[in-house]
């Protein structure tokens, strides 16, 4: 069960690692085009939006080394594992997300409200094709990132496909700053710029609170639970369930039942029983790591 354990560990570990690698070669590549883009065509928008790409790299590398961290096994100083270091990563993503959207905020506000839109200068066309493209690959690094988060059930990596997609959405406010100040408004490329940071920072808040959330011992979630429920009930030596607790660790889920038993069963009897409850739990909840079953007897 432990070598199974730790081949999947691996398995996981190396498409994690396979899919950070390539959004970070193609985050790169995105963030030095908008970046020329930016300059070359005299958009606020663009650069700010180069900036949203820039640090989706530093994120995944962020990611890389949360995922990486809570694949070690089990030691003596942490008998329950490493789990919530992906948490610390998420938490992390977070912090950097809302730092990079109050700047990106701050310097639009400026523009806004220093009066002197006529100093501001129409973009080029060329802002807005990379809008277009960075739209388009974005969306793309999202489903890709989310397919793999979801395949290996990774709240960190999963944080890293939604800080891609908040990226596709800033480029959507660009393309549209950009395509208003063209038409003669050329506040609208500021406009976008501050529509970016909301995105941005909504982005921050959602992976904040669910990493938080992991990170307090937060119940599963009611259908998880009676799900659980019913597991166990379908033993016909169980009598009925005292207690019911959950609590998510990390991406996994520990469980704790008191189950009631005919009083009469001898020890060796009860403990098959919490035996056989166990193993059925395991092997219906895949998210489970550790399950304690108590026997109660019935009055």
């Amino acid at each position: 069960m432990e070598k199974n354990g730790i081949m999947i560990r691996n398995e996981f570990q190396k498409a994690a690692s396979r899919v950070s690698v390539i959004t970070i070669i193609g985050n790169i590549i995105l963030s030095v085009i908008k970046l020329l883009a930016g300059i070359v065509a005299h958009s606020s928008a663009m650069v700010s939006d180069a900036v949203h790409s820039a640090s989706d790299v530093f994120s995944t590398v962020v990611v890389m080394i949360g995922i990486r961290l809570a694949a070690k096994e089990s030691d003596k100083e942490h008998p329950y594992g490493h789990e919530r270091l992906e948490c610390v990563a998420a938490i992390i993503l977070a912090m950097v997300l809302f730092i990079t959207g109050f700047g990106i905020g701050a310097e639009a506000l400026k523009n806004i409200f220093s009066g002197h839109y006529e100093d501001l200068q129409i973009p080029g066309v060329l802002a807005l094709f990379v809008a277009v493209i960075s739209i388009v690959s974005k969306e793309g690094m999202y489903w890709y990132t989310r397919y793999y988060a979801r395949q290996i059930d990774s709240s960190a990596l999963m944080a890293d496909a939604w800080h891609h997609r908040s990226d596709a959405f800033s480029s959507i406010g660009a393309l549209i700053g950009i395509g208003g100040a063209r038409l003669g408004y050329p506040i609208m490329d500021s406009v976008a710029s501050l529509v970016i940071f909301g995105f941005i920072v909504k982005a921050a808040f959602d992976i904040f609170k669910d990493a938080v959330d992991k990170m307090v011992d937060h119940s599963c979630d009611e259908e998880t639970e009676k799900q659980i429920y019913n597991c166990v009930m379908e033993n016909e030596n169980v009598l009925g369930i005292d207690l019911l607790q959950t609590r998510i660790f990390g991406n996994k889920i520990y469980v704790d039942v008191e189950i009631q038993v005919d009083g009469s069963y001898t020890l060796q009897e009860a403990h098959n029983i919490a035996e056989s409850v166990h193993e059925k739990i395991e092997q219906n909840f895949s998210k489970v790591k550790h399950i304690m079953v108590h026997v109660n007897p019935k009055a």
